[in-house]
C-alpha cells in the first residue's frame, strides 16, 4: 500500500530543482535528485534515489489554488481529537498554498535512505510557514509536534506531541501506548506525569 508523508506550506514560492539537487549532493553524498516532470525552474516531480539507482522517494509539488482541495484532509479530521488541535488545523489547511507529497519507495526502508528522505522533507519544512502530515499518524503544528490523533490503536513508543490551550501550545513527549497519556492528549491536556514546554502565541 502506498505510503505518503507531506509538507503543507502557506508559501507559494518553492526552491528550484538545481538548489535542491545541490543540497542533496552536499549534505547526503551517495544520493541524488533527478527531474521527473516539469522544468527545472517549474518542477512538478523529482525522484530521490541512491547513486546505485535504488529509488527512495518520489516528490511531487502540488500548487494549491483552491482551499477546497484540502477537503479530504479536513473530512478525515471530523472524528479526530483533540478538538482544539482539529480547529487550529482546519483553519491552517485553508491557507495552504503548496503541498510537497513524498511517496516512500523501496530505498526509504534502509536507515540511510530513510534519513535522507527525512532530511529533504525537513529541509522543505524548515523554510517556514509549514506543517507535516504523515499517513496513519496525523499532522504536526509549525514546530513539528503532533497535534491530532490518527494513529492505530496498537501504536507504541515515545512521540513529540502538542496541545493548544487558550492560544498557547504546550509541547511534551508522551508514550503513545500509555492509556493515561492517550486520554489526556485526546482531551487536549498535558498528561499529569509529564512536563511540558509552553510556547506563547500559537502561529496563526
Amino acid at each position: 500500500m502506498a505510503y505518503y508523508t507531506r509538507v503543507l506550506s502557506k508559501d507559494e514560492g518553492f526552491p528550484p530543482f538545481d538548489e535542491l539537487a545541490q543540497w542533496i549532493r552536499t549534505e547526503h553524498p551517495g544520493y541524488k535528485l533527478t527531474l521527473e516532470e516539469g522544468e527545472e525552474e517549474e518542477w512538478e516531480s523529482l525522484l530521490l534515489s541512491g547513486d546505485d539507482d535504488v529509488e527512495v522517494a518520489l516528490l511531487e509539488r502540488i500548487p494549491v489554488f483552491d482551499p477546497d482541495s484540502m477537503g479530504d484532509f479536513i473530512e478525515d479530521l471530523e472524528d479526530c481529537k483533540p478538538e482544539t488541535g482539529v480547529a487550529w488545523l482546519t483553519e491552517y489547511l485553508a491557507e495552504v498554498k503548496t503541498a510537497y507529497a513524498f511517496l516512500h519507495l523501496q530505498g526509504s526502508e534502509t536507515e540511510e535512505g530513510g534519513n535522507t528522505l527525512h532530511a529533504l522533507r525537513s529541509h522543505l519544512w524548515e523554510r517556514g510557514d509549514a506543517i507535516i502530515q504523515a499517513d496513519g499518524e496525523g499532522f504536526t503544528n509549525e514546530d513539528g509536534f503532533h497535534i491530532v490523533w490518527q494513529f492505530s490503536d496498537s501504536v507504541s513508543g515515545p512521540w513529540n506531541m502538542g496541545v493548544l490551550q487558550d492560544g498557547t501550545w504546550y509541547h511534551f513527549k508522551m508514550d503513545l501506548s500509555d492509556p493515561g497519556h492517550r486520554t489526556a492528549f485526546l482531551n487536549g491536556e498535558v498528561p499529569e506525569d509529564l512536563s511540558a514546554i509552553r510556547v506563547s502565541g500559537a502561529h496563526e
